[in-house]
């Protein structure tokens, strides 16, 4: 498999995997959880699992304080991903804060371009665009209200955290497998939800799972957007970048509607199937690259145009 459509394959698995978030948090949730222990079992299964990885596979747990270096951060960005994004979802819908998460391939490719004179190409800057206005079409319609700032400011602090997550992982000068970064990144992030326990008093406490349906979707949590999504998101960094990775990232929220319909029975409107086509356009666009010519971007521009105004005037 050559390196651009390994990377492409994993950065679209990674992006499906971490969109499952809310169907491990909700229903914990649900059941009176809160989001310190949620977070506490997502890291401690994951850490579990990676471990039992490196073990049949005979992979050293060793690493140089050079490396701890790299990884402590990492594993404190990413919790603090973690924990804004699912403190978010106590002050607004699921879907809403996953929107506002995808500005992170934003924040990502302007980071690469001012720190490391990474050039951002018509196709990326179109792609984009595309994705965003795809996922805004995706929840547009949804009676959401008025959106609390408080939200609104966890939803943002938890995608420049990621973003500058990604970015680090890609330039950073670590050199070991996906799986061993996974297991550490993890382990310092279990390590920082200890400590908020320890200090955080009575709401950020770690409580206990006491039936078999919330060891489920706490698994469910740990595997699919945290194991699964972080080792695939590692590798299509490596392989193809970071704006690309994270433009693939709109399949993030498209993974929340497909889920919706299929599994909650939510309504498959025509404004879904638009969404899900720009996105999909988006992704194909970041696949494609450089065979993409200017006039090739400015034609899918005017289909685009005319896919609006059919769209408006339907509605």
């Amino acid at each position: 498999m050559n390196s651009k459509l390994k990377g492409t394959l994993c950065g679209v698995g990674a992006a499906v995997s971490y969109g499952m978030n809310p169907l491990g948090v909700l229903p914990l949730y649900a059941d009176g959880i809160n989001t310190n222990s949620v977070l506490f079992y997502r890291y401690g299964l994951a850490v579990v699992i990676m471990a039992l990885f490196m073990i049949v596979q005979r992979k050293p747990f060793s690493v140089t304080i050079k490396e701890l270096c790299i990884l402590m951060p990492l594993g404190v960005l990413f919790v603090l991903s973690s924990l804004t994004l699912f403190e978010s979802f106590h002050y607004m819908d699921a879907g809403v804060a996953s929107t506002l998460l995808f500005v992170y391939p934003v924040l990502v490719a302007v980071m690469m371009a001012v720190f490391f004179k990474e050039k951002v190409t018509a196709v990326t800057v179109f792609s984009i665009l595309l994705s965003l206005s795809g996922i805004g079409l995706l929840y547009g319609g949804g009676d959401t209200g008025t959106l609390s700032l408080t939200g609104v400011m966890f939803v943002l602090a938890s995608s420049l955290s990621y973003a500058i997550y990604i970015v680090v992982v890609n330039k950073s000068s670590l050199r070991m497998s996906s799986v061993k970064l996974t297991f550490y990144v993890m382990l310092f992030g279990l390590s920082v939800i200890i400590i908020n326990a320890l200090i955080g008093g009575e709401d950020t406490a770690i409580q206990r799972l006491t039936t078999l349906r919330m060891w489920i979707f706490a698994s469910i949590l740990a595997l699919f957007p945290t194991v699964i999504s972080l080792i695939l998101m590692v590798i299509a960094v490596h392989e193809i970048g970071s704006t690309p990775t994270a433009v693939m990232g709109a399949l993030e929220p498209l993974t929340a509607v497909v889920l919706g319909v299929t599994l909650f029975n939510e309504a498959f409107t025509f404004r879904l199937a638009v969404g899900i086509i720009l996105i999909l356009s988006a992704v194909i666009m970041i696949v494609a690259g450089k065979s993409l010519s200017v006039n090739r971007v400015t034609m899918i521009i005017g289909r685009f145009g005319r896919v609006l105004a059919k769209h408006w005037r339907w509605k």
